[in-house]
């Protein structure tokens, strides 16, 4: 049997193991049912992949995240390591062949969805299969209290009934003490070796910073701390349009979203790694199985939905242990706005049931029928055929996918899209000839940022309201401007598919799932809540709040994170009560911005703001028009 430190060379050109990296190894190899708690870029999928390559067999690997599948199976094939994984969109038949060469073929890593374990062809190959180990990835979607909680994952449990003689590995990033106790049981582990990393991340510097303007304060934080950075934002048209800011401050700046083509995607990429550009602005998604080890900066423009999710995307900073930034820029419409978003959008169990029932009827399936069946499915066509709000509906759809009653693929090769291939100009000039569609074009380029640069899927729903027409005719006006050479239009009378997974009974479908989603609901507002709490939490050091967030007790505050900082400012400089008074000094005679008054009182950003926080709640200063500052009683 090889050596671990030998395949390690051989495969991944490293000479040595991460801290408990080589203790995780040999528990494997030892045959231990092993759960695996590393923080974001600690390398957990070297603890399964080296045992399972000095093992005989193959490995199974169970993982939610089909972008996150397919890289590592590109990654293991780059190595000349045998590799597959069974995502969705297959044949039968090519279902069939894959399988096979599982068995017969010299695999040794086959990548699963938790879904994929519910069809019988394959539990069927997978008991005829020499399995080596069994790893489970984002280990914490099998237990109800965990972030993101997938029913399918308890399927797993059944991989233990086909190979009884295959340990298991369960990995993930962030969990806590509940979770990892609820997963070992659910994967009915025996005699668990667990390994833990702490949380702790002494060299990021965790800081929460209010700006009322948050695109100045994002360029002040960037002129602050130069180096490679990623800026979060919740949206794609956000991504083009924090860019395009950025570009316009002469950054090297560059975008990333799902939107993008694959050939694209991989040029940015390959520019921010190589450090051809120094920033990139991106939605959540991106980061996974992305190993940038001299990040400088992470900004969050917009609140995370959980501090598990924030703590992942924050430690993508710093890999190399030299000294990082964590940044969250807030202000004072950000609680509503995160509360708007993923606790008003939550529907009831009413609504839930109302939505199922219409959606069999929309698909004409009658009680008792419908199990497997498959449906393509344009959205905005049920939303107006019932008067559903999207984001409501959207979210029901999803949760009824993570309940396994439906499953919504969504098929972007059957999405509308619209680019425009004339410039700027030359769409302006032809304006000035066809009059008729300038209202529809300025609707688009409002509701649709990057169109000159990218083919973008659009809501033709969205359009036709937003510029008082009627749908078919906004059809009809666009076929025009493709033939006039303006748009590139490629239309579609769907934009994704469904797979009914159960058979219609209505209420009882429903309640089976009612628990589960009650108590997930329950998770989601208190994930809110924390998240609250910490921007909110102005008195505790920023890394001792998350290393008790995630149950692990912190030995002393970090010293250098925007609340130590503040603290450490505020006892060996000056008091709350002068900076109070030289700002009540400076609106004296003039009203002010939050950017004017930080350029012009000799303090520490975070100190000016918070004071004029304090004065905005004690009623003394009052907002006035174009976000400045007065005096009420000047």
């Amino acid at each position: 049997m090889p050596h671990p430190i030998h395949i390690l060379e051989r495969y991944w050109n490293h000479t040595s193991f991460r801290p408990l990296q080589e203790d995780i190894i040999n528990a494997v190899l030892e045959n231990n049912d092993t759960f695996v708690l590393l923080p974001t870029g600690g390398g957990k999928s070297i603890c399964f992949q080296i045992p399972a390559l000095i093992k005989d067999g193959i490995c199974i690997v169970i993982s939610p995240l089909i972008a996150l599948m397919k890289d590592q199976v590109n990654r293991l094939k780059e190595k000349g390591i045998k590799a597959m994984a069974i995502t969705s969109g297959i044949s039968y038949s090519e279902l069939d062949t894959r399988l096979d060469n599982c068995i017969y073929g010299n695999y040794k890593f086959l990548y699963l969805s938790p879904e994929r374990l519910q069809q019988d062809i394959v539990q069927q190959r997978i008991s005829q299969m020499n399995v080596n180990l069994i790893a489970v990835d984002e280990a914490h979607c099998i237990s109800q209290w965990g972030n993101d909680f997938r029913p399918a994952y308890k399927n797993i449990g059944l991989l233990r009934e086909l190979q009884p003689s295959a340990n298991v590995i369960a990995l993930t990033a962030t969990a806590k003490p509940k979770v990892v106790e609820d997963t070992m049981d659910a994967l009915d582990f025996i005699a668990p070796k667990l390994f833990k990393a702490s949380f702790k991340r002494p060299n990021i510097s965790y800081q929460v910073l209010h700006s009322e303007d948050k695109l100045y304060g994002l360029e002040q934080q960037l002129k602050l701390h130069k180096g490679a950075s990623i800026i979060y934002v919740r949206s794609r048209k956000a991504c083009v349009e924090v860019h395009n800011y950025l570009e316009g401050k002469a950054f090297r700046s560059t975008f990333f979203h799902g939107g993008i083509p694959t050939k694209d995607k991989q040029q940015r990429l390959e520019q921010w790694m190589h450090n051809q550009v120094d920033i990139i602005v991106a939605t959540t998604a991106f980061g996974m199985g992305i190993d940038k080890p001299d990040v400088k900066t992470v900004i969050h423009i917009n609140l995370p939905e959980s501090l598990e999710s924030y703590y992942q995307e924050a430690g993508r900073a710093g890999r190399n242990d030299d000294n990082a930034y964590a940044i969250l820029l807030t202000n004072a419409s950000d609680e509503q706005a995160l509360k708007n978003q993923f606790i008003k959008s939550l529907p009831s169990i009413d609504e839930i049931k109302l939505v199922y029932r219409k959606l069999c009827n929309f698909f004409q399936i009658s009680y008792g029928e419908g199990e497997l069946t498959t449906h393509r499915f344009n959205f905005s066509d049920f939303c107006k055929a019932y008067d559903f709000k999207s984001n409501k509906t959207y979210n029901t759809l999803q949760l009824l996918d993570r309940n396994s009653i439906i499953k919504l693929s969504q098929q972007f090769n059957y999405k509308t899209k619209l680019q425009f291939i004339v410039s700027n100009s030359g769409l302006f000039s032809y304006l000035d000839t066809h009059k008729q569609y300038g209202h529809l074009v300025k609707t688009i380029l409002r509701t649709s940022g990057g169109i000159f640069e990218h083919q973008l899927a659009i809501n033709l729903t969205l359009i036709a309201d937003k510029s008082a027409t009627d749908e078919k005719q906004v059809i009809t006006m666009l076929r025009q401007l493709q033939q006039d050479g303006i748009v590139e239009f490629l239309f579609s009378n769907t934009d994704s598919e469904i797979i009914f997974l159960q058979p219609r009974e209505d209420e009882k479908t429903i309640n089976r799932i009612r628990h589960v989603v009650e108590q997930q609901q329950q998770l989601k507002q208190a994930q809110v809540n924390a998240v609250l709490e910490y921007i909110g939490n102005t008195s505790d050091c920023k890394q001792s709040q998350l290393l008790k967030y995630f149950g692990e007790r912190p030995d002393e505050d970090c010293g250098i994170c925007s609340v130590c900082v503040t603290t450490q400012d505020s006892s060996h400089n000056i008091s709350d009560k002068n900076i109070r008074e030289h700002i009540i000094s400076v609106l004296k005679t003039e009203v002010k911005n939050s950017r004017q008054l930080v350029e012009e009182l000799p303090y520490k950003r975070e100190r000016v703001l918070e004071v004029l926080k304090q004065l905005l709640e004690h009623d003394i200063v009052i907002m006035a028009s174009a976000n400045t500052y007065k005096l009420k009683h000047r």
